[in-house]
This record gives C-alpha cells, structure tokens and sequence, in this order.
C-alpha cells in the first residue's frame, strides 16, 4: 500500500515567454506489509540486528532461509515518482539511500522461501495462467505453501531493508521490467482450445528463465522477485477482492516492481498472461533465545489438491493446460 504526502510534482508558472519550474519536496512513501490482528500500529519499537541466516539444515536445499526483523509498515522518501494514468498507480523510481522509518510493529520472522519463482529451478520459465487456488494446491503438493505477503516482502527488503531488492533505484537492467506492453484479445486468452489461447499466450510472452537476471537478488539471495511475473501470496486478513489472496513483484511490464507494493483487486479465481507464484515453507526451529518469532494467521481451507489443479501454461512444455 502506498501513499504520497505530499505528492512530488513540478509546478510550472508562465512568466512572459518562459517558463520557471518549481520543484516540490520530495514525497514521503509509507508503505504497509499490513500488521497481523494482534499488531499494534503505529508503535516505532527499537530496531535490533537480524539474526544471521544460513543455518545448516534449517531449510530444503532448494530453499533460501530468512531470518530477520519485519515492519508492517514503513516510511520512505521517494526522490522521483511518476503517476501512470492507464493503471492508476504511481510508480518510485528512485529512494533516498537510507534506512525506512519504521512506523508499524517491528517482529522477528523466520522462514524459508524458495529461491526461484515456481518450479523453483534455474533455467526454468514460471508457469501462469495460474491462480491462488492452483498455486496453493502446487505448493502444498511439494511439503510447502504460499508465502505470507510480509515474508515475501521481508525476503525482497534483504537484511538492508532496501525498497528494490538490488538497491535504491529501479532498474531494468537488474531484473525483466519495463518491456513493452502488448494489448491482448482476452477471447484468444481464455479461448477452451489449448492451441489458441497458447498461440496468444505465445505472442504475448515477455518472460524469461530464472535466474536470466543475475542482479535480480536480494540480500537473502531470493532471485527474480520484482518483474518477471506476478507472484501469489498469503494476506494476514482478508482484504480485497481476493479475500486471502494478493499478488506481489509486478510482472514484465511498467508497474510497481518494488519490493512493499501489494495488489489485492483480483479475486483468487483469476487468472493472466503473467500471474505465478513461489512457495515458501516453515524453518526449522532456531537454537533457544532470541526474540520471539512471529506467528501466522492458520492458513486458509485449502479448495484445491495437486490432483485437480492447474498447472498452467508453460512456453515450450508440452501438454500445459
């Protein structure tokens, strides 16, 4: 969630034949990963240090374990924004380069999150046209689940708390964003035959394989996680139209590929051209002491198992349905 106080803009005053600009202050982001039911907002707790990650046998493999202190809601100063009238959304391009103001409930949360977008192997394409109920289901078939929309946020923030993963400032060349948008014909889209709706598919792909993007990573080393496709994740309360469900990371094209911003105007039915998803899963315990760690909401009843799920479309891969 975002909001600009105040807005960033220039004001433009005609004076004879010329015009003299004024710059406004730079706007002031808050943005929320939304507290838990029993967060107290509003209260700035002192900050402490995360606690080191890269426990051996405290996550799969295949798995990047986080641990590190989360606030619900943050502060920033966004030093140039741009308002895109077509999706209503404004877009920081670049953040002052230091720490945010935590303005929410501060909490220790540990997990472990995959490091790629499903199915979580480098060199792979992520499936969509997959939605929260599929994804869910996928995950769960795998020992995992969807991730919770602030350990997705704490994941891309890394242990510096940045608002990109890879730093202060957008950045096509770090991760896939900014291509071109394509207009696309929803009746070919969601067309029952396999063989139209993929040739649309096909021509609106601007995806790329995980891992492509070797400056697309975080501090946790949780890769691909602004752009490329929009992820699935777990809301702390229902909100929205989608209920439990949000989307995080924004796809290819030019939107809000950051790590804070959430979208929760889809419901869990919906499915797109972009939309995928990453799974996380429980750590295993850490030794005794430390902080609390923070625990969530019981997951939502599952509608979907693996056998009647969707596995989506998938460039190149035979049979996707």
């Amino acid at each position: 969630m975002r909001w600009a106080l105040p807005v960033t803009l220039t004001v433009l005053f005609s004076c004879g034949a010329k015009e003299v600009a004024f710059e406004a202050p730079p706007a002031v982001v808050v943005e929320s990963s939304r507290p838990a039911p029993d967060a107290e907002p509003g209260a700035s707790p002192a900050a402490h240090a995360d606690p080191a990650p890269g426990e051996p046998g405290a996550c799969p493999a295949d798995m990047k374990l986080v641990d590190t202190n989360h606030c619900t809601e943050v502060q920033r100063t966004c030093l140039r924004d741009e308002y895109t009238k077509s999706n209503k959304i404004t877009i920081c391009h670049q953040f002052a380069e230091k720490p945010p103001r935590c303005i929410g409930t501060e909490r220790r949360e540990r997990f472990c999150i995959d490091e790629y977008e499903y199915p979580n192997k480098k060199g792979a394409r992520a499936p969509v046209m997959v939605d929260f109920h599929d994804a869910a289901a996928l995950c769960a078939a795998e020992g995992k689940r969807l991730c919770w929309e602030s350990e997705w946020t704490a994941a891309c923030e890394g242990p510096e708390k940045l608002p990109f993963p890879y730093g202060y400032s957008r950045s096509p060349e770090a991760c896939n964003i900014e291509n071109p948008w394509i207009k696309p014909s929803l009746t070919k889209l969601y067309d029952p035959s396999p063989a139209v709706a993929g040739a649309e598919l096909t021509r609106l792909d601007q995806g790329v394989a995980s891992g492509s993007k070797p400056g697309c990573v975080s501090g946790f080393g949780v890769r691909d996680q602004t752009g490329n496709v929009d992820e699935w994740v777990l809301l702390e309360r229902k909100r929205g139209k989608g209920g439990w469900a949000g989307l995080k990371g924004g796809a290819w094209g030019h939107v809000r590929n950051a790590c804070r911003p959430v979208t929760t105007s889809h419901a869990a039915e919906f499915t797109y051209y972009f939309v995928s998803f990453r799974c996380c899963a429980d750590a295993a315990p850490p030794e005794p002491g430390g902080a609390p760690i923070w625990k969530p909401p019981p997951l939502p009843a599952p509608k979907k198992d693996a056998t009647n799920a969707n596995r989506g479309w998938t460039p190149g891969r035979a049979g996707s349905d």
